[in-house]
């Protein structure tokens, strides 16, 4: 039903004297699906025949599509972009792991957008954007969550979850697990409009994918490849290409739940990527891929559905970008925001709504780190080390037109200073501790991702967000957390281990520093062997850490007080070789 649809019953009821619809109850839905290192090219309606994707094939046909829609470089950033409408540096966003993904808490996010204007708000998929309360989804407008909060995960099977803070254990594949969730949520929303925010996690390593789609492309010819192809591995891209297709498969489970349950026309949808491809593959020979600057690095695929309100079949040239959702969104959707900060974003809605719209052209900055600072206009992109490139005759950035047109290379470049003094310029640069005991949830994790390694110590994999501490062979080694406790208060406190029979007997010991009075408790550790799993479920080599199945021990309860600023795991009794792997710490807030 469009608004012009409704506007006539409106009146009709009005009429009649029967009672109307309040204008809360048609406003749309929304329903957001953002994938993890796909590709622009990792789509058959994008051109590459080297898989099939009809359900979001279709779902762009249905819809209107942006040509050059621009993302971050990596994950975390586009994900705090897409959640504030202003550019990544703002929101206190400087990695991917440790910390640095956090948002900054004085960011008004669009599920608080959405949750104030009375939607009822879920997420459903990887955040990326900060674990303990109040950086926790919940915390930042999301009624309902159900995933993870890290940067990538380390088993996509049955997985350790997180659902409202709570850890749980997955069903499944992880995809689709969240998208069983994210379906049930929509069939719960009833009346109520709903925010529906999938975050899937890949095509993302590690490469795990069922067989339904893996067998399609095993053994598969790969007949388009990757512009500089001896850079290519061509298993990694059969199993991106087999992941992106289980992808299409819940996309259109999510399509048909709309239709099922009659909603699909009162629905805004949303397809997009948060940076480039994770591999050398085929992307239309654009140059650049996840964790750079140039084209192919953060050039997303875009589509947005909303029958009868947005045109079928568009495809519209001028650039875009994932600041530009939440105004685009709140604008069409009739709802204010109460934020005051300036956005860097623009509503895209008269490009969506409007047959010839005033638009002047643009310029959108593209930036992580060492790769340099970015700056596309509707033409040219001034690459991150000073290099012109004409997209329109050039997409490849192949040569460098910089000395034929000083005054666009002087424009792009006073961006690119722009950007330096009034973007990165709001970096703090003092560390954040990690927040315990927070009002806003009774649970806190610390994740040994989060943690620092004392002695012999050693992180399983150089990506750190799914890693574990293993080699803890003498008492003088430590796990520890730079925190800051909210609230004094009784915890309990549990960890997630392993531990061999032979090395039986361990004790841990977890105490809390930093205040006049040091509390701590002490337990022998229940043995609790586990084998590595998920790597009988790859289909590529991974750089990330495997997993375990991890024991659950409660080390008992322990005062923290709020002037305490570090919180220490020892091993005061190590009876075998070694004490013990360590996961996760668990802290759950009793009392005052």
């Amino acid at each position: 039903m469009n608004r012009l649809t409704q506007f006539r019953l409106l009146i009709m009821l009005s009429i009649s004297g029967l009672p109307s619809c309040t204008a809360e109850a048609t406003r749309p839905n929304v329903l957001i699906v953002l994938t993890d290192d796909q590709g622009w090219g990792d789509l058959s309606i994008h051109g590459n025949g080297n898989l099939e994707t009809p359900n979001i094939d279709q779902l762009a046909e249905e819809g209107t599509r942006f040509d050059r829609f621009f993302v971050c470089p990596v994950c975390s950033p586009t994900r705090a972009e897409f959640l504030t409408g202003r550019y990544y540096p703002r929101g206190g966003v400087k990695g991917v792991t440790i910390g640095q993904e956090r948002l900054d808490l004085d960011e008004q996010t669009i599920g608080d957008v959405f949750r104030e204007a009375g939607y009822r708000t879920g997420a459903f998929g990887k955040w990326h954007n900060g674990t303990q309360y109040p950086y926790h989804p919940n915390a930042r407008g999301f009624d309902e969550y159900y995933g993870f909060c890290s940067g990538h995960w380390g088993n996509y099977w049955d997985p350790m979850l997180d659902h409202n803070g709570e850890i749980v254990k997955g069903k499944g594949f992880i995809i689709d697990d969240l998208t069983d969730h994210a379906i049930d949520f929509i069939k719960q929303s009833g009346s109520e409009p709903f925010f529906c925010y999938v975050p899937y996690n890949t095509p993302h390593a590690p490469m795990q994918v069922p067989d339904r789609w893996w067998d399609r492309h095993k053994m598969g010819e790969i007949k388009q490849r990757h512009r500089d192809p001896q850079k290519e591995k061509l298993n990694h891209t059969r199993a991106a290409l087999a992941m992106c297709e289980n992808i299409d498969w819940n996309v259109g489970r999510l399509l048909k739940t709309l239709d099922e349950q009659q909603i699909a026309d009162n629905t805004i949808v949303i397809y997009f990527s948060d940076n480039g491809p994770n591999g050398f593959r085929w992307n239309d020979g654009m140059k650049g891929r996840k964790g750079t600057t140039d084209e192919g690095g953060v050039r997303s695929p875009f589509f947005i559905r909303w029958p009868g309100e947005i045109k079928a079949g568009r495809v519209i040239p001028q650039i875009a970008g994932g600041i530009d959702l939440l105004p685009t969104l709140t604008e069409l959707a009739g709802i204010e925001r109460s934020g005051t900060k300036p956005l860097d974003g623009k509503s895209l809605k008269p490009l969506l709504m409007e047959s010839n719209p005033e638009w002047p052209d643009r310029m959108i900055v593209s930036h992580w780190g060492r790769r340099g600072i970015s700056v596309r206009n509707q033409k040219y992109r001034l690459d991150g080390t000073g290099h012109l490139f004409d997209m329109t005759t050039d997409p490849g950035q192949r040569t460098d037109v910089a000395a034929n047109h000083p005054e666009v290379t002087k424009a792009l470049k006073a961006e690119v200073t722009r950007y330096k003094q009034t973007v990165l310029s709001e970096y703090e640069e003092e560390n954040r501790p990690f927040i315990v005991g927070h009002k806003s949830g009774t649970v806190t994790q610390l994740p040994i991702r989060d943690a620092v390694a004392v002695g012999n110590l050693k992180r399983t994999a150089r990506p750190a967000n799914s890693s574990w501490f293993t080699n803890w062979i003498s008492t003088d080694d430590a796990v520890t957390w730079e925190v800051e406790v909210s609230e004094s208060a009784q915890y309990s406190a549990e960890l997630f281990y392993t531990c061999k029979q032979k090395n039986a007997g361990v004790v841990i010991r977890l105490e809390g520093l930093g205040s006049s009075e040091t509390t701590a408790i002490e337990q022998e550790l229940p043995v609790h062997e586990s084998e590595i799993i998920g790597a009988e479920q790859d289909r590529d080599l991974r750089p990330e850490a495997y997993e375990q199945n991890w024991g659950r021990v409660t080390l008992g309860t322990i005062k923290l007080d709020k002037k305490m600023t570090q919180l220490k795991l020892t091993a005061p009794k190590i009876p075998g070789q070694e004490a013990i792997d360590v996961r996760l710490l668990l802290l759950r807030r009793l009392s005052e």
